[in-house]
This record gives C-alpha cells, sequence and structure tokens, in this order.
C-alpha cells in the first residue's frame, strides 16, 4: 500500500472542498467570483448525483474483469498463444506491483489520491481558468478515480457533460470502493502504449519483466507514458521518454517520496527496453495469425477478443518447431548458395483429413508478419501443370502413354497471339504425356490445355478448393495465375488421398470457455476425383522425382510431386507428396525480382521439400499409392 502524504486530520466535505479549492485556484478578481458562480452552478455533485439519474451504476465494477481472454493450443493442448481484444492482458494485485510504479503513477497523474473523495477541487479550479480562457475543454483536472470512471463507465468525448459525470460518478465509486482497490483497477486497465493494456503486460513488453520487479527509473518512464502512450514511447523517441521521465521524477522529489539524490540517479539508469511487439507471446507467430484470421472470419473479431474461447489448432508444436527448422536451415543453405531471395513459404497438409501440419509464412517473422503461405497469391509456374493432365487423365481420351507433339504452335490470346516455347528453348518432336510431363515441356502443356478445355482445368481448381482469381488465357497451363501456397498443398493433398477431399482447416474445434462446442471441423472427406484418373497422376509424378526436373526431391520413399519456374525466375516452386503428407513450397522475393540466372525449382526448391519432409516422416513408415490398375478407367468424353 501507498503511504499517503500528510493530510488533515478532519476532512471538510467534497462540496465544501470543491469551493474552497476553486477560490485558492482562481485568486479573489471580480472575473474570477463570476468563474466562481460558474462553476458552482455546474459544480454541485451532490445536487448533480440526484439529477444525473441515467449515469451507470458504479456498482457494476464489483467484480469486475476485462473482457475474457480466448486461447489457442496445438492440437495437443500446448498453448501457442492467447487473444484480448486490447492485447495480451494480465491482471495483477496491487501487491504484485512495484511500489517505485504505484508512487510514480500517483505523483504524476493524482499526488492528493487517498486524500481526496474522488475529485480534487484545486485540480477543478485551474481547470476552470484554463478551460475559460481557450473556450473549450483544454485540461480536464481528472482525478484517477475519475479517469478508471471515463475509461470503463463512459464515452472519451471532451465535453463540460462528460466531466460532470465523472465528476458524480467518481465520488458514487470512492462510497463503495476502498482506495487500494480503485488503484488496482486503474493500474489494470489503462493504455500503456504499442497495444499494451495492463500494467503486467506493459512491464513485459517495455522491459521484459514482470511489474513486481520495476525498479525506479523503468517506473518512471511507464507513469510518464499515460497522459501520451505513443508519443512519449521509448521506442519512438527515446529523449523525449527521457525528458518525461525527468518530470515524473522530479515531481516525486519535490512530494518528498524520493530524495533528490535518488532522482538524478534513476534519470541517468540506462533503459534496457524489450520489444513492443505482441508477436513475442505467440510461439509460431505465422501459426497464430492464420488460426487468428480464420477465427475472425468464422466468428468476427469482436467474438473472439472477448469471447474466452478455446481453440485447438491441428498444429503438433514440436512438429512444427523441428521441420521449420529443417526448413528454414534448408533455405539459408541455397541463400549461401548463391540464391537471391528473401522469402520463402511452405505448408504441409494430411491428406488423409486436409488437416495443415506445418505452416511457414516466410524467413523471419520480426522482420516481415505478411503471411505468404495464407496471402501471398504467386505464379506457380509448371506446378499447375497437374491440373491440365489430370482433366486430360479424366476426361477419358488421355493416358500417360497417349503422344502429343511438341512442336511451334502459336494461338489467338486475346487481341493477340501467343507462342509458346520450352524452358532453355527447343523442341522434341512427338513424346507421350508422361514424358512431357516429367520433362515439364511447356508446349505440350499448352496444347495439351487447348484439347481439353480450359474452361474444364478451371473447374477442376475448383473442386480441389483453389479460390484464387483464375483466367482462362492461353498460357494458363504454364501456371500464368496467383496462387497461393495453401491453395496448392491443399489442391495435392486431394491427389495424394486419390480424389477424397476436404476443405483444408489450421482449426480443429473451437468451444467457448465453458466447453459449449462452438466449431467442429473433424473431416468428413468427399470423393471429387476420378480414382484411376488420380492413381495414374500420382504414378506418372513419381517419375519427376525419380528422373525428371525433381530429382533433388528425392526422399528414399515412394512419392510424387512437380517443379514449378516462372519466367524471368521470380517465382520458384515443389509441391509434392507421399500418401500421408502434401507440402507445397515457394521461394522468390517480396518485390518480384529475379532470384538470379538459371534457378529453378528443380534446383532450389525441390530440396527445400526434401529436407523438410526427411524431417517430417523420420518416424513415419512408407506408405504407398495405389495403382491405377485397381480402378476402371473413365468412359472417353467429347474433347
Amino acid at each position: 500500500q501507498i503511504s499517503p502524504p500528510p493530510v488533515e486530520p478532519k476532512k471538510p466535505r467534497p462540496v465544501r472542498r470543491f469551493v474552497g479549492g476553486v477560490f485558492r485556484a482562481t485568486g479573489s478578481s471580480i472575473l474570477t467570483i463570476g468563474m466562481f458562480g460558474t462553476a458552482l452552478a455546474a459544480g454541485g455533485f451532490l445536487g448533480l448525483a440526484i439529477s444525473f439519474r441515467n449515469l451507470p451504476d458504479v456498482r457494476t465494477l464489483q467484480g469486475y474483469a476485462p473482457p475474457e481472454t480466448s486461447y489457442i493450443y496445438d492440437i495437443k493442448g500446448k498453448l501457442l498463444t492467447s487473444i484480448h481484444g486490447e492485447a495480451h492482458r494480465e491482471v495483477v494485485p496491487l501487491n504484485k506491483i512495484s511500489p517505485h510504479l504505484k508512487r510514480a503513477v500517483l505523483a504524476i497523474e493524482d499526488s492528493n489520491f487517498y486524500s481526496h473523495h474522488g475529485i480534487n477541487p484545486n485540480s477543478i479550479g485551474r481547470a476552470i481558468v484554463v478551460n475559460s480562457r481557450s473556450g473549450g475543454v483544454r485540461e480536464g483536472a481528472s482525478t484517477i478515480t475519475m479517469q478508471l470512471v471515463k475509461n470503463l463507465l463512459l464515452s472519451k468525448e471532451r465535453t463540460y457533460s462528460r466531466k460532470l459525470a465523472e465528476g458524480v460518478l467518481a465520488v458514487r465509486v470512492e462510497h463503495v470502493f476502498e482506495k487500494d482497490e480503485i488503484l488496482e483497477q486503474y493500474l489494470n486497465t489503462i493504455y500503456w502504449g504499442h497495444n499494451a493494456y495492463g500494467v503486467q503486460t506493459a512491464a513485459e513488453s517495455y522491459f521484459s519483466k514482470d511489474a513486481a520487479a520495476l525498479n525506479l527509473a523503468e517506473s518512471a518512464m511507464m507513469a510518464g507514458l499515460i497522459q501520451a502512450p505513443e508519443v512519449h514511447s521509448p521506442f519512438r523517441n527515446y529523449d523525449l521518454t527521457k525528458q518525461r521521465q525527468a518530470q515524473v521524477l522530479n515531481r516525486m522529489a519535490t512530494l518528498g517520496w524520493i530524495t533528490e539524490a535518488e532522482a538524478e540517479a534513476a534519470k541517468k539508469t540506462p533503459l534496457r527496453l524489450g520489444k513492443p511487439t505482441a508477436w513475442l507471446g505467440q510461439r509460431v507467430p505465422f501459426v497464430t495469425d492464420a488460426v487468428i484470421s480464420e477465427l475472425n472470419r468464422r466468428f468476427g473479431a469482436q467474438a473472439i477478443q472477448k469471447g474466452g474461447m478455446r481453440v485447438q489448432t491441428t498444429i503438433d508444436l514440436d512438429f512444427q518447431r523441428r521441420t521449420l527448422e529443417a526448413a528454414t536451415a534448408s533455405f539459408q543453405r541455397r541463400v549461401g548458395a548463391g540464391l537471391k531471395a528473401d522469402q520463402f513459404a511452405l505448408v504441409a497438409i494430411d491428406p488423409r483429413t486436409h488437416f495443415v501440419k506445418a505452416m511457414i509464412g516466410g524467413a523471419d517473422y520480426s522482420k516481415s508478419q505478411f503471411n505468404r503461405a495464407t496471402q501471398s497469391q504467386r505464379q506457380p509456374g509448371s506446378s499447375f501443370k497437374p491440373f491440365v493432365y489430370y482433366t486430360a487423365f479424366a476426361s477419358g481420351n488421355w493416358t500417360p502413354s497417349s503422344v502429343i507433339d511438341d512442336k511451334p504452335v502459336q494461338y489467338r490470346d486475346g487481341s493477340g497471339f501467343y507462342t509458346p516455347k520450352n524452358y532453355g528453348g527447343g523442341y522434341s518432336g512427338e513424346m507421350t504425356l508422361r514424358a512431357a510431363l516429367i520433362s515439364s515441356a511447356n508446349v505440350p502443356a499448352v496444347v495439351l490445355g487447348q484439347k481439353v478445355g480450359l474452361a474444364k482445368v478451371v473447374e477442376l481448381c475448383r473442386l480441389l478448393g483453389i479460390e484464387s482469381p483464375i483466367d482462362t488465357f492461353v498460357s494458363l497451363p504454364l501456371g500464368s495465375v496467383g496462387i497461393t501456397p495453401m491453395e496448392m498443398a491443399g489442391a495435392y493433398a486431394t491427389f495424394a488421398s486419390n480424389g477424397w477431399h476436404s476443405d483444408p482447416t489450421i482449426i480443429a474445434r473451437v468451444t467457448d470457455s465453458q466447453g459449449v462446442l462452438l466449431l467442429d471441423n473433424t473431416p468428413e472427406p468427399q470423393l471429387v476425383l476420378d480414382p484411376w484418373a488420380t492413381a495414374t497422376l500420382s504414378a506418372t509424378m513419381q517419375g519427376v522425382i525419380h528422373g525428371g526436373t525433381g530429382t533433388l526431391a528425392y526422399i528414399g520413399r515412394q512419392a510424387a510431386g512437380k517443379t514449378g519456374t516462372t519466367d524471368s525466375e521470380r517465382d520458384v516452386w515443389f509441391v509434392g507428396y507421399v500418401p500421408q503428407l502434401a507440402a507445397a513450397v515457394w521461394i522468390g522475393n517480396d518485390n518480384y525480382t529475379p532470384m538470379g540466372e538459371r534457378i529453378t525449382g528443380g534446383g532450389y526448391a525441390a530440396p527445400i521439400w526434401r529436407d523438410f519432409m526427411q524431417e517430417a516422416l523420420k518416424d513415419e513408415p512408407a506408405q504407398f499409392f495405389p495403382p491405377a490398375s485397381n480402378f476402371p478407367e473413365p468412359e472417353p468424353t467429347e474433347s
């Protein structure tokens, strides 16, 4: 408890103290007497207490707690992060707050806190003078009790009527609550800047320590933030922060609550700052950001920020961490070998459930919080070709042994003509579809797209959950559209399950704080693809890894996949799968600059996929795709 400064043994009643305070603050001129008359008319707080019958009941503050925090867990129940509308607030009792901070806050905000009854007449008199001269509300004269009332019970408008209401409610609050209760609520509810609400959250954000451990220098700095947190933030203007800190320390010394020597020593004490970022409390920030985005879409921001939800994700924290480490190290090795890329992303999905098992949204969350796994629509290049080949196989008109001619062709596309070219130039003449896909020949893919119909390819993409805009340009088979890694991984996961599809999700279930089920994402897979065509595609794409453009993705077990490289080497991909896991890897630069000459998905994305999958599957036995011979071939349809 704070020891209050000495006070008179007999305290005048609030109205009499209000009148005396106004005289002391304003003097005795005729103008002042006129001001006082106005103040007296507007300041009869006991009378106002009767007339303000529609004001909130201050007893609602009894047992008040901030809106319930929502919690996000991994699939095994490990806490990943918590969500609150105002930040990750943790309420602490008054005895768990540094005495230095309590004194510093009282000194700069309300040094008479323990002696007044909710209103400070001296401050009100001073405010009357300032506001009368300015023609509006410029100085508030708010006590800590009045600030608490404003924050929890009233609007933030700056009007005389609201200030009067503050005073009335402050007097009422002081009749119901003890001083320590008021101070505790105040320190736990006010805003300290950088999305930090409550003293504990602020102490962790600014100094990476508990509120109880704050020293005098840190306490004075934090107390100085209250009136203008963002302005006086040490992360924005350290010199201004130190000036404000000095004002607090000087005030404490003037009150006799610290010595001049203590004040000077505190001014010279360096501030060892933490980092004011909400993600510091998150264990896998790209994952939890994606979860929050999905919750916002389903329930709305207010529901999750104040509703006390319990969210079970599909992520295994240990799995996420070790595969993240393996993939990140692999990416860094590629950069060290000459890759001029600043970002990569990865999404892994279990084909049996379409649950997201791992997600990497960028190379370094601390430098960029943009989630490229779910938000970045980049051209997939040749990793789009399997959608064209599946459409051909499912039509019943084509098999892997069907022959297509790789030769110069030209198509009218819009107002002009389009002439596809193979990577590296040249043509191979007649070749099977199997050979064309394994070698990633461009011209056969474009020709095949025209033969099967691009509208049918787009229809397949929608069936597989790809929602990004897709135009039917002639070049579509070469991946000339923007698609997210999440969409690519989800689509390939349906190939991996031999045609069984569920909507990909990173959330398994959601309940409220009482355990009432709000969302159940138990998978309900549907067979959306032809089993023979899907098995045939998987068999063909195994050749990509065993002897085609993706040999660096070899992991020593049955796997299928496809490389992707766009023009000018701006995007490179490898998307592949085994029966129990599908993963998409993308590499590129946020500003779309090329990554260097001869940078391909097979040379750079495939090894990252390999290193990720080897870590992800190290404790998993090998599984096998069903052979196409197990299923009947589809009946031929019209081309």
